[in-house]
């Protein structure tokens, strides 16, 4: 029987990830995650994965990412990991008998360590962000310091791509004219509503701006309150090793200056000369390892990590040199030290061909794989091109060669660059077509990248292309090691085009060896003719990789995608669309990888090009506005206030709020008399009506009772309530009178907080408000939340301003032609219904459009139409926003109309909705006239078996929608 060091890992680590998984899952679920972990770390899961914040955003953390985050924090956090043999034995001890367990027992592995693997595309970068802030604001809160919270980080990318979109993502990318770098285009400041709860923005952006040291400054630049130090890992190599982690054999012995340049540290461009920056560098290497050494903690996170494991024969019996830098950087950290390496590949091969094992990195926490990622539509699809001809003719696929010299490409190149030409034209011309706006721009320009043999070979390529029509400024040549060949200002000019280049119609087609086989994260790489063989997996699912992230995004999409994503790779049919499907011209060489994905399911087949435009974008259509749009317009009329006038002040009587009866003042007097309690140093959380407030501990450090008014008061009114569906709105919590609302609080805690008088002032009275963990505080804030709300509503309408929404301001909308309506009765040319269930709503279009006494119909979109909402308030406290499914205009009546199917007319949130938008109705109607169309607006709730059954009468739209009007009386019984 083989022992343990004689088969290697295996998939050992990917099964103990599937276990961390699902027991992570299950605490989730239960609960019993957030209540194991600190206060702060529960603010930020509930902020990235709960409701209302999951759906009150564009934008949301995936299935992959949240297991990741999770998984990390759990093993971290909760169960205290503290080297990698403690991952099988608090999680899966039975494992460690089918691995080598003397292995986990080395140094490098006697530390905190993590490996996520994810699929390319699948947004690992986000997840190091969530891990960074949860690291920091922890570190930075915890009372007491526990070790397993750190400021400071080091970020390690592959090579310099990466390492500049890392520096994108936290310093913000450079801007074009000036390449300054633009915080407000970082990735931080611009998904904030998704990284950050806003109690936390101003420490985190600060942090970030101000610990940011670029691999130059590692060592040098006085950061502060932290580190974040960004450096590609050549950095840190004491010995270079090869500059992919992949040796290109035949084209190192072609060109023994690569190896040179390989070898010796970073050296100056030869254009530039023995430039004295650069000579200075090679002369401080290794300070940047010393520094960081010196450090008492570091977070570090690898991304593309399989770059630091070089495995050779079932275990790694070589250690990379960038693992001997990282070894004596955790050296005397012990498990202060906390790794994490983030890569799609994170495993090491032995063998060949039928003896080829692939053996994961024994640390592997989460396994979300290609095959997962596709199904659930977060990359692009695969689709092999297959050619007759590519199978049946003994063509070569290498280029010729005289005096192992390349003078020629073979016409097996040719032929599968001219199949890799074609598609990119097809595509070209209907997805520009069909995305460009009125001025012509589109930002869906299809790509198609070359992967080629090597340097020598590029020259050639780029003379056939243009040979075959193309011109210069349509290519661009980014060969490996380039950036050493090339003056800085050319490699600036190089970067803004490759890193902004789905924005530009050109260039169109990137010929390239190895650099850009990672980081060059691009989303409108739709083709790629892979010219390089390998019989390498980690290069063949990397070269894919590269055109893996979609390029369609938008939700009126994901429905047409998913139909295609089922008929190529389970009913295995040629696509019917090509919205997110990767082309990949078919190559030989890869033939077992292709055989591996179609064997997964993972890969679809496409034998001809698409004929016409249907082929290319399905049954998406764009619909634009009538010539006569006018006649049926409508607008939606929003209530705005001059921007220098504060809500009405009012008599807002205490008599609305409640007492606070879980203890009464005599106990609470008691407990800060007798146990001399300490007041919570903590953050608390607040939920009230408007969502979760969010306490400091600085309140509870209050001196006397006015500086608590105070700060109770900065608590309330610094609470942003977000919400919206296609974009954010600030919900004007804001919007108060503070000094009318301090009165308020003053006068209820004296004379309705305790049921009786108190005076704040005897005897620090005012110190019980602060006692049980804040708990009377929650009460104030709590009860003050009425207050805020009627504020809100208390403004006379004879004083509003009204904005009219019209809703031809949105001059285009996307449906699919299969499911949409030419309506007369509206501004647009064709009105879409769901595709899932959608007979009654378009049952309905079609019979009020027939109706002699409608004037106007519109069928609102939430994804174009998101200035048409009104607020409500949910079950659950929480804010969220509504929209009827149809406004219709008659001769008499503006009808608001939602329809439900009959299992959801009892719903507990349908019914909070109909008291919001009847609270919405009364002040519209009455606004003047000419603000509301003319005419009084009603609120209609339609069942489906109400409109048949009427409908089947012959009644009318009016006469329908009179027998299904929602009054308040109907409301208010309903909720009984």
């Amino acid at each position: 029987m083989p022992s343990p060091i004689s088969i290697g890992t295996r998939d050992v680590p990917l099964k103990l990830a599937r276990i961390i998984s699902q027991k992570v899952n299950e605490e989730w679920e239960n609960g019993a995650l957030l209540s194991k972990v600190s206060l702060i770390t529960q603010d930020l899961l509930k902020f990235w994965f709960q409701e209302p914040h999951t759906q009150n955003r564009n934008f949301n953390f995936h299935e992959g990412q949240k297991q990741a985050i999770l998984n990390i924090i759990y093993l971290h956090e909760v169960l205290g990991v503290k080297a990698t043999i403690d991952l099988y034995e608090k999680i899966a001890f039975e494992l460690l008998a089918e691995i080598d367990s003397v292995e986990l027992k080395k140094p490098k592995y006697e530390m905190p360590k993590y490996a996520v693997k994810m699929a390319t595309g699948t947004g690992k970068t986000w997840v190091m962000h969530a891990l960074l802030i949860w690291q920091y604001l922890n570190a930075k809160n915890e009372s007491e310091p526990t070790g397993r919270f750190t400021k400071n980080f080091l970020l390690v990318a592959p090579g310099l791509i990466v390492y500049e979109r890392l520096l994108d993502a936290y310093l913000g990318k450079e801007n074009e004219n000036t390449s300054q770098r633009v915080f407000e285009k970082s990735d931080l400041w611009q998904f904030q509503d998704l990284f950050l709860p806003p109690q936390y923005r101003d420490e985190v952006f600060g942090f970030v701006q101000s610990a940011v040291a670029k691999k130059e400054e590692i060592g040098s630049k006085i950061t502060g309150d932290g580190l974040i130090a960004i450096a590609n890992w050549h950095l840190f190599m004491e010995k270079e090793e090869e500059g992919d982690g992949i040796v290109d054999n035949d084209a190192a012995l072609d060109n023994p200056q690569e190896v040179i340049k390989d070898i010796l540290p970073v050296r100056p461009g030869i254009s530039g000369g023995n430039v004295l920056e650069a000579l200075d560098a090679n002369y401080l290497s290794g300070k940047e390892i010393d520094f960081l050494a010196g450090l008492s903690d570091l977070f570090t996170m690898n991304d593309e990590a399989h770059h630091i494991h070089e495995n050779k024969v079932y275990g790694e019996i070589k250690e990379v040199e960038w693992q001997k830098s990282l070894n004596k950087i955790s050296a005397n950290k012990g498990e202060k030290f906390v790794q994490v390496d983030f890569s799609a590949t994170p495993y090491d091969v032995t063998g060949s061909g039928q003896r080829r094992v692939k053996h994961y990195f024994p640390h592997t926490v989460v396994d979300f794989d290609l095959k997962t990622a596709i199904r659930a539509g977060l990359v692009k699809t695969i689709a092999i091109d297959k050619r007759k001809e590519i199978v049946d003719l003994p063509l070569d696929y290498s280029a010729i060669r005289e005096n192992n010299e390349p003078i020629a490409l073979s016409d097996g190149q040719k032929l599968m660059l001219r199949a890799g030409l074609n598609k990119l034209k097809i595509l070209e011309q209907n997805f520009v077509d069909f995305s460009k706006d009125k001025s012509g721009a589109s930002e869906k320009y299809p790509k198609m990248m070359i992967m080629c043999e090597d340097t020598k070979v590029t020259p050639l390529l780029v003379d056939f292309l243009i040979s075959e029509g193309l011109t210069e400024e349509e290519i661009i040549r980014v060969d490996s090691n380039k950036k050493g060949e090339i003056p800085e200002a050319e490699w600036k000019d190089l970067k803004q085009k490759l890193f902004n280049i789905d924005k530009r119609k050109n260039p169109k087609i990137i010929v390239s060896v190895l650099m850009l086989r990672e980081g060059f994260d691009v989303n409108n790489i739709c083709v790629i003719v892979p010219l390089r063989a390998s019989s390498t997996p980690i290069l063949v699912e990397q070269t894919i990789g590269r055109g893996l992230r979609l390029m369609w995004r938008e939700s009126e999409y994901q429905e047409i995608k998913q139909e295609n994503i089922r008929r190529l790779l389970r009913e295995k049919k040629e696509p019917k669309n090509y919205f997110d499907l990767l082309l990949i011209v078919e190559h030989p060489s890869f033939m077992q990888f292709y055989d591996d994905l179609l064997k997964d399911g993972l890969l679809g087949e496409v034998e001809q090009d698409p004929k016409d435009r249907e082929e290319v974008l399905g049954d998406i259509i764009k619909v634009g506005l009538k010539e006569n749009y006018q006649q049926y317009d409508l607008y939606w009329p929003v209530i705005i206030k001059e921007s220098d006038e504060e809500l009405v002040e009012g008599d807002f009587g205490i008599e609305k709020l409640d007492p606070f009866i879980t203890y009464d003042l005599e106990s609470l007097q008691k407990f800060f008399k007798k146990d001399g309690e300490e007041f919570v140093s903590e953050e608390i959380t607040v939920k009230t009506r408007f969502g979760d407030y969010i306490v400091n501990a600085n309140l509870f450090n209050a001196q006397s009772y006015n500086e608590y008014l105070g700060k109770i008061i900065d608590v309330i009114v610094n609470r942003m309530a977000r919400i919206g569906s296609r974009r954010n709105k600030v919900f004007p919590v804001m919007q108060i009178n503070e000094g009318e609302l301090v009165k308020i609080i003053d006068v209820y805690v004296r004379n309705k907080l305790f049921g009786k008088e108190f005076d704040p002032f005897v005897d620090n009275n005012w110190k019980v408000l602060l006692l049980r963990n804040g708990i009377v505080t929650q009460h104030i804030i709590k009860e003050i939340g009425k207050v805020i709300l009627e504020m809100q509503n208390n403004v006379e309408v004879g004083e509003a301003k009204v904005e009219k929404r019209y809703f031809s301001e949105v001059l285009e909308l996307r449906m699919r032609e299969n499911y949409s309506l030419e309506i007369t009765k509206t501004i647009y040319e064709r009105l879409l219904y769901p595709s899932n269930k959608g007979d009654f709503e378009k049952d309905f279009l079609i019979y009020a459009d027939a109706d002699s006494q409608v004037e106007a119909i519109m069928k609102v979109n939430e994804n174009y139409h998101n200035f048409a909402y009104v607020i409500y308030i949910r079950t659950d406290g929480f804010l969220s926003t509504y929209r009827p499914d149809f406004i219709i205009k008659t001769k008499n009546k503006v009808y608001l109309i939602e329809t439900k199917a009959e299992d959801e007319m009892s719903n507990a949130n349908v019914q909070k909705k109909r008291l919001a938008i009847l609270d919405w109705l009364g002040r519209i109607n009455k606004l003047e006239p000419q603000d509301r169309l003319e005419k009084e607006w009603e609120y209609i709730l339609l069942s489906e078996s109400h409109f048949y059954g009427l409908s089947k009468n012959s009644a009318s739209i009016e006469e329908i929608c009179e027998l299904a009007k929602v009054s308040r009386v109907s409301a208010s019984g309903k909720l009984l």
